[in-house]
This record gives C-alpha cells, sequence and structure tokens, in this order.
C-alpha cells in the first residue's frame, strides 16, 4: 500500500438536540495521514434518513474522487440516529469505507433507544455493519474491504492520536466553525 493513499474521513458538526433540524458533515481528504489536501461539506438531516445518500452523492460529485482510495466514518452514525449504510455507500462510490469508534458501543442501550424512537430499522443497518473489531486503541467495521487492507489504512493515518488523521481534523474543523473554536478532545 502506498503511503500517501488518498483517504476521504467525515466528522459531524456539534449540534443541538433539541432545537436544529440540521447538521453540517466536514469532510477531509488526505495523503496518508500526513497531508491535507481539501475540504468538503454537505448537510444532514438531525436523526434523517439521508445521510447515506448525501455522503455517496459528495464523494461522487468532489473533484478529489479521481483520487480517493477509502471512506473514513467517525461512527456509523452521523447527526445523532442518521445511520449510514457503509455497505451501500460502498458500492454507490466504488470505494471500501472503514466505520472508526473510540469506545465499544452499547448496543443493547442503542438497540433499545432505537425501539423507543420506533426506529428499529435503523439498528438493522449498525448489525449489518458487522461486529466491531479491535484495533490498537480503537474499534472499526468495514465493507468493500478485508480486515487487514482496513488495519493497514488505519495504521498508515493514525499519526498524532488514536483516531485517524482524516477523522481527527474534520472532528477540529467542525468544532471550530459551530463553537468557535476546537476542544481539545479529538
Amino acid at each position: 500500500m502506498k503511503s500517501e493513499i488518498r483517504i476521504i474521513g467525515f466528522d459531524d458538526c456539534p449540534f443541538d438536540k433539541f432545537n436544529d433540524k440540521e447538521v453540517k458533515i466536514i469532510g477531509t481528504i488526505f495523503r496518508g495521514g500526513k497531508s491535507l489536501d481539501g475540504v468538503v461539506s454537505t448537510i444532514i438531516a438531525i436523526d434523517g434518513i439521508d445521510a447515506t445518500e448525501k455522503l455517496s452523492s459528495l464523494i461522487q460529485t468532489t473533484k478529489f474522487r479521481p483520487q480517493l482510495q477509502a471512506i473514513l466514518l467517525d461512527g456509523i452514525t452521523m447527526g445523532g440516529f442518521n445511520v449510514i449504510d457503509i455497505h451501500v455507500l460502498a458500492k454507490t462510490t466504488n470505494l471500501p469505507v472503514i466505520v472508526v469508534m473510540r469506545n465499544l458501543p452499547d448496543f443493547q442501550k442503542i438497540k433499545n433507544a432505537l425501539t423507543k424512537l420506533e426506529m428499529n430499522d435503523r439498528f438493522a443497518l449498525m448489525e449489518k455493519a458487522g461486529i466491531p473489531i479491535k484495533h490498537n486503541n480503537i474499534y472499526f467495521q468495514c465493507a468493500a474491504i478485508s480486515k487487514d487492507e482496513a488495519k493497514a489504512i488505519l495504521s498508515l493515518t493514525t499519526i498524532h492520536a488514536d483516531i485517524p488523521e482524516p477523522i481527527r481534523i474534520a472532528h477540529l474543523i467542525a468544532a471550530g466553525i459551530t463553537k468557535g473554536e476546537s476542544s481539545g478532545d479529538a
């Protein structure tokens, strides 16, 4: 694998779950984990069902698309419970998808919350993504890529923290544009 493989990483901006209807999603394009080449964004509905389509459309229409080799996501949900179907995203973009999680989710708690909100179909998408795999200090799920290849991409792009640089920098940008400055939790 080339050390300067082009990766796009996404994170959502902070939002007020009681008042906001939409949230901006920030994507950063990196060469490996060392060089930021670009930033993209889109908007999705909070607790909506449009994240997969919006990310797919953004990726397919960005000028960076011809160089991209993989998609990294900060979690399988964005904007609350707007669940990304990683298999559909991989198929529509023709790119492998790696979902990164800092901690192992409490799936029973998530399932209970989604059942209470009558969003059971969203939990099915989470299950479809597979059981999270531990790698160093994070967990991941993947689509259209082997576990070993996903681990190689994660190792290549993880430089300054436990999470890959494309996600870490997307997180910092998202916090900075929403709150006026980023926090140290990326």
